[in-house]
């Protein structure tokens, strides 16, 4: 829906009604003070001007198909989108048609739009802006270039990045930059100078400052000794941010998702707990690399304690603490009967707080590894937990909207979130603040002690609730992370609103974890660089003394040629003067003759323009003439017209005048009429009054009735001559209508005679046409004579392929008897088949278990020969010791210590036993069981020869029938298909003569429906024959690879002269029948 209201009279007023097909408008800008551009879910563009439509246009965006995308390298320059004309906005049916053909059509969505001096940009699809310059002529716009977000080479899927939806767009103050959000929570920035730089080719958008969390962040923590922030998120990354530079420091992606994060205190280490698998990582310059992985599923919350020599993971609702030295597992703290959701270390790292959804809150000791404070309330499921900087003081925010004070496992003090949950807590190091995060995003900061009242200062950050909240160790910066993907970085200013300062004695460490490896490759390179600059400076020397020599030679030429130009141009200027005195005075006498000619022309001109004036002027009075003498006729018809109509005025005047008058003597005579009667009356009265009273009452009853009808007369003549007066005041406004219409009239009988003209040509083309048209019906009733010959023709040739088909019929089904036996027989091959494979599955277990053996003796002999070397070792170090002992031979009692020494050190008292019969004995039994293995090796290898040459000329056998079988149904393939040609050909003819003549249908139809049957059939067949052929062959191909593998077992030596037929023909007539 789209309305334009206008706010008047204190209400909005609808300007606009909505024409057409409904269209669902997703963006809007305003050009100008009347001007709208509107885009809908179907990429199209509407201009409104004060509510009528001006403008339309429609952006299609071509996805390229398998064949385009070769040439994408090729033809980088060229734009996906087309735009269609302004005179044809909408594309037709056959247009879209045609363009399907070639690519894919999409129709983008326009999320975005933004106004800019020149134009306008718009959102045209995945990842694609589109800029519109207006047009100098007319009120339209043209696209003029396009923007893409680049490809991200940092992420784990590059092509991903391009596929953002652009959901807003704002350009700056100055239009230098525009800037853009995407679906994915990215901001990107391009300057407008270089889009008008890169005309051919589509400019690239650039991160406004770096890559930024695109799902929920779900972890968050900092170290003492760097200015380092760890963040982790559901978008499977973890970046480690620098709050002091506000850069982005290290990122890389995973491929599972990550739930939790902690920073070791030096800042060298962060422990990472993604859904498979828990790891402690080095955080290296350039990388972050993991170097032990612990089996802890799922973990959700981790942390390194205060000191860094501990760190613990939550798997479910078992705490496990490791090592940080070790990197081993030293406690488990189970107790929980729920998720724990959080935990927190005291000071000197001595106690551990939890709490979960089971609403407790537990203190841990880990020197004895037990509870040593628990707080259980049951209506609470606890969100976040930490501790005071004395450790005597715990806080936790929970799903019943209030912040808990315990200590000693009792609640001290609940404080009300009013109507808001609180989902993470934190203390400052000082213990003076205490910050609370909620589920609407917002922050408070109270202090401590608590307040009773509503005593805290609440900012709005976050669009989503809060996840994680954290302090520096300096107290300076409060860092926040929530579901929306934001990280917050808050200044802490106490109330006077002076930063919070805590000297630190030793600043931020500089030091970066670097491997040996890397250090060497950068050496290596490095070396490799200093060799390549110094034979770079090498050949940069060669080449410019080259240069300097050619230059040289060069110029040596150049000033000789110089020095040659210079004499031959003095020569020419010297001859070019000459020539150019005599063109001088030439010139001059030129210009003496034009000046003649020119004064002469202007004569005869002035003679010629005169003459022509006075013949125009003579032309004007006579015309003057006319136009008096047509003004004097026009008015003297005016002058006639207006005598007509006043003697015809005049003429009905006089006849109506005349027609009252005889009405009135009419009236009058009347009225004598009745006074006579009344005298007549009154005298036969007295004379008749001595008559009988009946003539009396006679007489009285007639003249009652005269006089009513007298009356009723009179009556009547009075209407109407109210009726002809009343006639008479119509008729003269009709005599003045006549005279307006008699004068319009005028007018439409110039335009009815033009009319009448084009018309009259009108019917001279459409006599014409149908003539044309006569021509042609002839021409067609010509046509049809010679069809109706022509399906008399081809129903006698129907007639003769409807026999030949009968006769084709027979003879397809003795070759359909033929496959069947051939279906028996590949099925009996495959019952020896699946025989001979059952033997080679024995014969390779075999094979397997003599290997074993063997490995089994290769390792006794490897034993006995560590053990031989070990005891030579022994003899040369007691040898050395007794040559050393020799050299107190002259001295007993030092010679009696250095023998005894030497018993202790070589002789110890478990071998005090006579070893010498014991090693015989050991031999020989060793010497017997080697002799036994051998021959029973050698028996083996034998058996195993003479199996496989039997299975060899097996295997020959069959793969020679095989191949046969296989020839013989690709000859029945064969003869099938060009059966089944001619069918499919009769049955095209028989198609057309059906068309011709559609009054036969009846009688062909069972026919046809008989053809159509038999190839489906035989289709299926054929069908199944396929498949069974391409399980056969795959089943060969197995037996020849196991046949290749027991030909690489030593002892196996092949059949001389017998090589197997190759399968490449009968593959390829396979995939031609299947084709």
């Amino acid at each position: 829906m789209f309305k334009l209201l206008r706010f008047a009279e204190g209400t909005l007023k609808q300007i606009n009604f909505q024409r057409g097909e409904p269209q669902n408008f997703l963006a809007h800008t305003w050009v100008s003070e009347d001007k709208i551009i509107v885009g809908t879910d179907t990429g199209r563009l509407f201009l409104f001007e004060s509510g009528d439509q001006r403008w339309e246009t429609s952006i299609m965006v071509k996805e390229p198909t398998s064949e385009t995308k070769n040439l994408e390298n090729i033809q980088e320059s060229e734009s996906l989108i087309e735009f269609p004309t302004i005179s044809s906005p909408v594309p037709s049916h056959e247009q879209v048609i045609l363009a399907s053909g070639h690519s894919q059509l999409v129709l983008p969505q326009v999320f975005a739009i933004a106004a800019y001096s020149k134009g306008f940009a718009c959102s045209a699809g995945p990842g694609r802006v589109l800029l519109f310059e207006k047009m100098e002529e007319k009120d339209f716009y043209r696209e003029s270039r396009e923007i893409r977000i680049p490809l991200d080479p940092q992420s784990n899927e590059p092509s991903q990045s391009d596929k953002q939806d652009i959901l807003c767009m704002c350009f700056s103050p100055s239009e230098e930059i525009l800037i853009a959000s995407t679906s994915k929570n990215q901001l990107y920035s391009i300057t407008m100078s270089l889009t008008e730089i890169s005309k051919g080719e589509p400019a690239h958008f650039e991160y406004l400052m770096y890559p930024l969390h695109s799902a929920s962040i779900t972890g968050l923590s900092t170290c003492i000794r760097k200015p380092l922030i760890a963040t982790c998120s559901l978008d499977r990354s973890v970046r480690i941010w620098n709050y002091e530079s506000n850069t982005l420091e290290l990122f890389k992606e995973y491929q599972e998702e990550a739930y939790t994060i902690s920073l070791h205190p030096s800042g060298h280490f962060v422990v990472v707990g993604f859904a498979d698998k828990l790891r402690l990582m080095n955080l290296l310059i350039d990388d972050i690399r993991s170097f032990k992985e612990y089996s802890v599923r799922g973990c959700r919350e981790c942390s390194f304690s205060n000191g860094g020599h501990l760190f613990a993971a939550v798997n479910g609702n078992v705490i496990h603490i490791f090592s940080t030295t070790s990197l081993e597992n030293i406690s488990n703290l189970k107790g929980h009967t729920g998720k724990v959701r959080s935990i927190v270390w005291n000071a000197d790292d001595s106690k551990l707080i939890s709490c979960g959804t089971d609403s407790a809150v537990y203190e841990w000791n880990l020197s004895s590894g037990k509870r040593q404070t628990e707080c259980v309330l049951k209506s609470c499921s606890y969100n976040c937990v930490t501790v005071s900087p004395d450790a005597k003081i715990i806080f936790a925010v929970g799903s019943d909207q209030t912040l808990k004070e315990i200590a000693d496992s009792s609640v001290l003090r609940e404080i009300s979130a009013f109507d808001v949950i609180y989902t993470a807590v934190v203390i400052s190091h000082s213990g003076r603040m205490i910050f609370v995060g909620t589920s609407v995003g917002t922050i408070r900061a109270m202090k401590y002690p608590l307040p009773l009242q509503k005593e805290f200062n609440e900012y709005q950050a976050h669009a989503g609730p809060i996840t994680k909240m954290s302090l520096t160790f300096d107290d300076q910066f409060l860092l926040t992370v929530a579901e929306d993907g934001c990280l917050f970085t808050w200044k802490v200013f106490d109330k006077d609103g002076r930063g919070i300062k805590r000297e630190r004695e030793v600043g931020f460490a500089e030091e970066v974890l670097v491997t040996k490896t890397d250090m060497e490759e950068k050496a290596q390179m490095m070396l490799e660089l200093k060799t390549r600059v110094e034979e770079l400076k090498m050949e940069n020397e060669y080449q410019l003394r080259l240069k300097d020599m050619n230059y040289s030679e060069k110029i040596k030429e150049l000033t000789d040629k110089f020095l040659q130009e210079m004499e031959s141009l003095k020569t020419k200027n010297q001859v070019l003067r000459t020539e150019k005195e005599k063109q001088d005075v030439s010139h001059r006498e030129h210009i003496e003759d034009l000046l003649d000619k020119q004064s002469r022309e202007l004569q005869d001109l002035e003679c010629c323009n005169n003459q022509k004036l006075l013949l125009e002027y003579e032309k004007y009075q006579e015309l003057q003439l006319k136009s008096q003498r047509m003004q004097e006729e026009y008015e003297k018809q005016l002058r006639d017209n207006d005598e007509t109509k006043s003697q015809a005025l005049e003429e009905l005047t006089e006849f109506y005048e005349a027609k009252l008058q005889e009405k009135t003597t009419l009236l009058e005579e009347a009225q004598e009429d009745v006074r006579q009667q009344l005298r007549e009356f009154e005298e036969t009265k007295k004379q008749i009054e001595n008559d009988e009273d009946q003539e009396i009452q006679d007489i009285k009853t007639k003249y009652k009735k005269k006089l009513r009808d007298e009356k009723e007369s009179n009556l009547r003549l009075k209407g109407e001559t109210g009726i002809m007066r009343k006639k008479f005041s119509s008729l003269q406004k009709e005599i003045e209508e006549r005279t307006n219409d008699i004068e319009s009239l005028k007018g439409e009988q110039v335009k009815l005679q033009g009319v009448i003209k084009s018309l009259e040509k009108d019917i001279l083309g459409l006599k014409r046409e149908i003539q044309e048209r006569d021509e042609t019906i002839q021409d067609k009733e010509k046509r049809i004579y010679d069809l109706k010959k022509k399906n008399q023709e081809l129903e006698k040739f129907k007639f003769v392929l409807d026999y030949k088909i009968k006769e084709l019929k027979k003879q397809i089904e003795p070759r359909e008897n033929e496959i069947k036996v051939m279906k028996e027989q590949i099925q009996e091959m495959e019952a020896e088949l699946e025989h001979f494979h059952k033997q080679n599955t024995q014969l390779e277990l075999n094979i397997t278990e003599l290997w074993q053996k063997l490995r089994a003796t290769d390792q006794e002999m490897h034993r006995e020969r560590q053990k031989e070397r070990d005891l030579e070792a022994l003899v040369k170090r007691f040898k050395t010791d007794l040559h050393n002992c020799v050299a107190y031979i002259q001295e007993p009692r030092l010679l009696k210590e250095k023998v005894r020494a030497l018993f202790e050190k070589y002789v110890q008292r478990a071998d005090m036993v006579e070893i010498a019969g014991l090693n015989t004995d050991l031999q020989q039994e060793y010497a017997r069981q080697r002799e036994h293995l051998e021959r029973n090796l050698a028996t083996l290898k034998k058996k195993v020869v003479k199996e496989s040459e039997l299975h060899r000329t097996d295997y020959v056998r069959i793969m020679q029938e095989n191949v046969s079988l296989i020839k013989e149904i690709n000859e029945l393939r064969r003869e099938l298909k060009f059966t089944r040609s001619q069918v499919y050909d009769l049955e095209a003819a028989l198609k057309l003569t059906k068309k011709i003549r559609p009054q036969d249908v009846p009688e062909t139809v069972p026919s046809e429906d008989v053809c159509s049957a038999a190839p489906t059939m035989r289709l299926n067949e054929q069908e199944e024959t396929g498949r069974i052929i391409e399980m056969q062959r795959l089943e060969i191909q197995r037996l020849r690879d196991q046949i290749q593998e027991q030909e690489q077992v030593p002892g196996f030596h092949p059949l001389a002269g017998i090589r197997l037929p190759s399968l490449v023909r009968s593959e390829v007539d396979f995939e031609v029948q299947t084709n």
